[in-house]
C-alpha cells in the first residue's frame, strides 16, 4: 500500500510535470497566432494539433516503455542510431528548441504581467521581465528535483483550475458562441495557413517530452511514463479548446489577432472587466513560472546526460557544482540571449521548425532501427512522420513568405549543429584512438 501510495505521487508530479511545460506558453503565447493563421476557427485546429500530437506521442510512450531513464530524448535517439552525429545533433536541437521555448515563456511572463499597468509600457521591459524569471528559474532549480515536481504539480493544479473556470465564465457570458465576428479586414486564409497553423498547436503540446526525463525516478515507469504522457495531452487539450472557444465568443477575430501576445487578458475585459484581467493575468503568471521552472530542469538534464556520453562539449569555465548544474547555467544564459533578441512570433516559429525536424528523426529511427525491439505499429509510426513533413513544409513555405528570416536563421542553426557535432565527435576519436594506441 506504502509503495503504491509513493507510485501515485510520482505519477502525479509526473503529469504535474508535462502540463506545466505545456499549458504555460502553448496557450498564453501562441493561441493568437494560431487564429492569425487559420482565422474564425482557429480552436478546431487544437485538435487536429491534438492527432498528430498523440501520433506522435506513440513513439515516445514505446520509447519510454523500453528505456526509462533521466536521459530521456537523449537516451532514446543513442539507443535508435547509436553515439553518433544524428544523436548528438538532433538531441541538440531539441533542447535548443526547448530553450527556445524558456525564452517564449518568458517573455510570455513580462507580456502578461504589464497588462496590470495602463497604458503603453516601454519596450524594454518585456525582455527584463523574462530575464527575471529566468534568474528565479535557475535559483530554483538550485533547491532539487523533489521540490521542481511537487511544485510544477501544485501549480498545475491551481492553474489548470483557475483557466477552466474563467473559461466556463466567460463562455457563459458570450452566449456559448463558438465562432468570432470577422468583421473589418479579416485575414486571408489557405490550405497552407490552416496547416502551418497546426505547427504551432503541436508547439503547445510538445511539453508532454519533458516526461520522458522521469524515466529513471518514476516508480514503475515502463507503466506510469506513458500514462503521464497521454494524461498531460488529454488535459492540455481540453483546456486549450476551452479557452479557444471562450477567446472566440469574447473578441471578434480582428481583436484576438490585434492583441495575439497577451489575448487572454485582452478576452477578460469585455467578459470580466478589470477584475477578470487581474484574475487571467494572475493565472498567466503562475503558468509561465511553473513551466520555466519544469522546461530548465528537464533541458539541464538532458544536456547533463549527453555531456557524460561524450557527445556534447562541455567547459565548466571554473564553475563549482555537477556538470548538471553547468548545463543550468548553460541554459538560462541562452535563454536570456533568446529572450533579449527576438519577439514571441519569431521565437515560436524557430521552436516549431527545430522541435519539428527532430521529432521527425525520433520516428524514423524507431521505424528503421527499433521496430522489432518496441513491437510498434509500422502504420502509426510512418503517420507520425507523414503529418510531421506535411505540417514543417506548410509552415517553412507560410513563414519563407512573411518572415524569411525566420527560416534562414533557423536553417542555419540546424546546419551548425550537426556540422559542429561532427567535428567535434571526429576530435573525439582522434583523441580516443592516440589514448588506445599509448595503451598499447
Amino acid at each position: 500500500m506504502a509503495e503504491y501510495k509513493k507510485d501515485s505521487i510520482k505519477l502525479k508530479g509526473a503529469i504535474g510535470l508535462g502540463t506545466g511545460v505545456m499549458i504555460s506558453a502553448g496557450i498564453f503565447a501562441l493561441l493568437g497566432q494560431v487564429a492569425e493563421l487559420s482565422g474564425a476557427w482557429f480552436p478546431f485546429i487544437f485538435i487536429i494539433g491534438g492527432i498528430v500530437t498523440a501520433f506522435s506521442a506513440y513513439s515516445y510512450v514505446k520509447l519510454s516503455n523500453a528505456f526509462p531513464s533521466a536521459g530521456g530524448i537523449g537516451m532514446f535517439l543513442v539507443k535508435a542510431y547509436g553515439k553518433g552525429t544524428i544523436t548528438a545533433g538532433a538531441a541538440l536541437l531539441m533542447a535548443l528548441s526547448m530553450v527556445i521555448n524558456q525564452s517564449l515563456v518568458a517573455r510570455t511572463f513580462g507580456t502578461y504581467l504589464l497588462q496590470l499597468f495602463p497604458g503603453k509600457q516601454a519596450d524594454y521591459l518585456i525582455p527584463l521581465l523574462g530575464i527575471g524569471l529566468l534568474v528565479f528559474a535557475f535559483l530554483v532549480n538550485i533547491a532539487g528535483n523533489t521540490f521542481i515536481q511537487s511544485f510544477s504539480l501544485v501549480a498545475s493544479i491551481l492553474k489548470i483550475t483557475g483557466l477552466v473556470v474563467f473559461a466556463i465564465i466567460a463562455l457563459s457570458i458570450g452566449g456559448f458562441s463558438f465562432s468570432p465576428e470577422t468583421t473589418g479586414n479579416a485575414p486571408d486564409v489557405t490550405i497552407t495557413g490552416y496547416i502551418a497553423a497546426v505547427a504551432l498547436t503541436i508547439l503547445s503540446f510538445k511539453g508532454f517530452t519533458t516526461i520522458t526525463n522521469s524515466g529513471s525516478e518514476i516508480i514503475h515507469p515502463k507503466r506510469n511514463v506513458g500514462i503521464a504522457i497521454m494524461v498531460s495531452i488529454a488535459v492540455s487539450l481540453m483546456v486549450y479548446l476551452l479557452l479557444a472557444f471562450s477567446v472566440s465568443s469574447s473578441l471578434s477575430l480582428q481583436e484576438i489577432i490585434g492583441a495575439k501576445d497577451y489575448v487572454l487578458a485582452e478576452a477578460a475585459r469585455p467578459a470580466l472587466g478589470d477584475a477578470g484581467v487581474w484574475f487571467t493575468v494572475s493565472i498567466a503568471l503562475l503558468a509561465t513560472i511553473s513551466g520555466i521552472i519544469a522546461s530548465v530542469f528537464a533541458v539541464s538534464r538532458m544536456l547533463a546526460m549527453l555531456t557524460d556520453m561524450t557527445l556534447i562539449p562541455h567547459r565548466h569555465f571554473g564553475m563549482p557544482g555537477s556538470v548538471q548544474k553547468h548545463t543550468l547555467v548553460y541554459t538560462i544564459v541562452v535563454a536570456m540571449v533568446l529572450t533579449v533578441l527576438f519577439d514571441l512570433t519569431r521565437i515560436a516559429s524557430m521552436g516549431a521548425i527545430l522541435y519539428l525536424v527532430m521529432d521527425i528523426i525520433i520516428h524514423i529511427g524507431v521505424l528503421k532501427h527499433l521496430r522489432d525491439k518496441l513491437d510498434v505499429n509500422p502504420l502509426i509510426v510512418s503517420c507520425a512522420i507523414i503529418f510531421d513533413a506535411i505540417v514543417l513544409a506548410a509552415f517553412i513555405y507560410v513563414k519563407a513568405s512573411t518572415d524569411w528570416l525566420v527560416v534562414v536563421v533557423s536553417m542555419i542553426v540546424i546546419a551548425v549543429v550537426f556540422f559542429g557535432e561532427r567535428l567535434f565527435l571526429d576530435r573525439v576519436d582522434e583523441v580516443s584512438s592516440k589514448h588506445d594506441d599509448k595503451s598499447k
